[in-house]
């Protein structure tokens, strides 16, 4: 069989070719397009291992794969291993679901023909979790829902395309607390975390994640050379004594200064399963005038954390660099819990600078970050 390995061109006769590989390694993720910014092309999803795609072009760090038939995208060329035998099916089809629950989460089952490649995405108002499955084709005739199952409110489906496959869970609560996606042999399997019973910090799992580290210094200090690895740290050890004075347990991807890249913090912090994520950075812009404090989110369903956040540093008198959505950020991807990455101020800004570098000012910020998760916590009562 041929392989793309050797080449970055597939034009044979003017004739597509098409090879069948799987997901493979750590966290294989899908892409909208090839992307030229710092942070890559926008992710699509994570995906589980040992989905099978159909590989229809190369580029230089990426395969095309399609979808079905109305949909391409891109996927790191070390998260596919070609297949030597697979031969596609006119259909693969949905069988009977099963909606059911644990003592800890509730579950979505729907059984396949294959593993298929899907995404997800967030809805609010009311709130909801949609998961597109490509190359689906319905033959769902009945759901079977369990009284085990306390956070799924309804569930439906749609072909939404010939070939694309919508499913949608309806959630008792506001709040989206997190889930995950995955296969067990071939049938998918979305598990929803609950809402916890008793919803304060004591109950609570937090995880803290001090950017950057070791080799990797982030941005530098326009007056004094501080590093903002090192800035990271000292807040988040900060918030980390906090929280735990208020009752939380707290996870820290890192107490020291070590190099750790995002897909080690990403698959710690899927180990460590926790309730939420604080992600503490610090921003530089090439323009010595931008200055302010800012937080991002990537999915709707989690924007509420990172606006209390952001509302309540805003007491320092820092200036509002704003509320940004859609990030593109490694730890802003997963959907497993409700995260926040908190950009503290600029230490290309000479006045933001100076504040960074006091002890009483990064007690504060940590302070405010936790005065942030509270009232978060409050409003999802």
């Amino acid at each position: 069989m041929n392989s793309f390995a050797q080449t970055d061109s597939i034009a044979m006769n003017n004739r597509e070719v098409i090879l069948t590989g799987k997901t493979c390694g750590a966290l294989p993720s899908l892409k909208y397009g090839p992307g030229a910014d710092r942070l890559g092309g926008a992710k699509m999803t994570y995906l589980d291992t040992a989905i099978v795609l159909q590989v229809v072009d190369s580029l230089k760090d990426d395969y095309i794969v399609r979808l079905s038939a109305n949909h391409k995208v891109f996927i790191p060329k070390e998260n596919i291993q070609f297949i030597q035998e697979f031969q596609k099916p006119a259909y693969t089809l949905t069988s009977s679901w099963k909606v059911s629950g644990d003592e800890k989460q509730d579950y979505v089952s729907i059984s396949l023909d294959e593993r298929l490649p899907y995404r997800s995405f967030q809805l609010i108002d009311p709130s909801r979790i949609v998961v597109d499955i490509y190359g689906a084709t319905g033959n769902t005739n009945w759901i079977t829902q369990l009284k085990l199952a306390r956070e799924i409110k309804n569930v439906y489906h749609e072909q939404t395309e010939d070939d694309v496959f919508r499913v949608t869970i309806e959630l008792k609560h506001s709040q989206q607390w997190g889930y995950s996606i995955s296969y067990k042999k071939k049938t998918l399997v979305i598990a929803i975390k609950r809402q916890p019973e008793q919803l304060n910090m004591r109950h609570l799992k937090i995880a803290v994640d001090a950017g950057h580290g070791g080799a990797n210094s982030g941005a530098v200090g326009l007056k004094t050379g501080v590093k903002e690895k090192d800035c990271n740290l000292q807040i988040a050890k900060q918030l980390e004594k906090y929280l735990k004075r208020s009752g939380a347990e707290v996870f820290m991807t890192r107490s020291a200064d070590e190099d750790l890249g995002m897909v080690d913090r990403t698959l710690m912090l899927r180990e460590a399963n926790p309730d939420l994520l604080i992600s503490i950075h610090h921003n530089a812009a090439g323009n010595p005038n931008v200055k302010g404090v800012s937080t991002y989110y990537r999915y709707i369903g989690f924007k509420p954390l990172s606006v209390a956040v952001l509302d309540r540093m805003l007491e320092l008198g820092l200036d509002e660099f704003g509320n940004v959505g859609s990030f593109n950020f490694s730890l802003s991807g997963p959907t497993e819990y409700p995260n926040c990455l908190v950009e503290v101020a600029f230490l290309s800004n000479e006045a933001d600078e100076k504040r960074i570098m006091e002890p009483l000012f990064q007690r504060l910020v940590a302070k405010k970050i936790r005065r942030g998760i509270l009232d978060w916590i409050k409003n999802a009562r």
